[in-house]
């Protein structure tokens, strides 16, 4: 007698969760405040504990206690939710740029920018490669970086422009979905100063290559 074959399972697709979303600011002048994250499929904030490695990275390379990150003037290239570069100027940062292409997204930033009185930060919709190649070569303490994980063409053009426009002992972020090795790096003129995996996320902190062998 043939054997009756139950069919599979249909697999279970994950709700959508309608449930408010928000980040954290870690650390500096709003340290606790809590921002509201717009409700989009595909939008990814950087962990909490990413964001305070970095931070803690970063304060070690500005060598001033507290975490403070005074002076520096930042770009973040996808600001998506704004959770880095807000901490950028939550810390003291003298000027961050936020840019972003989804009109949404810079309705929010502009909300959560008013929400804080944030002076110090500009928003601009459009594409952050753009934004990166219009600044002037060399006048960046740190640039973020951090594009959708479904668009890898978008690094190359990114971390190209991101070199460019750091300046002496400046420093860039990079979030990925892989690790990004030195051998691939060296094609900008950067290199690996700091690695994290968390989760699908790798967060590296690059420096310019002369940088690291000064």
């Amino acid at each position: 007698m043939k054997k009756k074959v139950s069919p599979s399972p249909t697999p279970k697709v994950p709700k959508h969760d309608k449930r408010p979303h928000e980040v954290r600011i870690i650390g500096g002048q709003w340290k606790r405040t809590r921002l509201a994250v717009a409700d989009k499929p595909g939008l990814r904030p950087t962990p909490d504990r990413v964001r305070e490695t970095l931070f803690n990275w970063l304060a070690s390379l500005a060598g001033v206690g507290g975490g403070a990150l005074p002076g520096w003037h930042c770009l973040d290239a996808f600001a998506g939710t704004g959770a880095l570069g807000l901490e950028a100027a939550s810390r003291g940062a003298a000027s961050v740029l936020l840019c972003e292409q989804d009109a949404e997204l810079v309705v929010q930033l502009q909300k959560s920018k008013a929400k804080l009185s944030a002076d110090t930060v500009r928003i601009e919709r459009g594409h952050g490669v753009t934004a990166l190649e219009r600044v002037p070569a060399g006048s960046l303490a740190l640039v973020l970086l951090d594009p959708p994980f479904e668009s890898p063409a978008l690094y190359e053009p990114a971390l190209r422009a991101a070199a460019r426009a750091l300046q002496p002992g400046g420093v860039v972020y990079l979030e990925a979905a892989r690790q990004w090795l030195d051998e691939e790096l060296a094609a900008f003129g950067l290199v690996g100063y700091r690695h994290l995996k968390a989760g699908a996320v790798h967060a590296h902190l690059l420096q310019a290559v002369e940088s690291s062998t000064a």
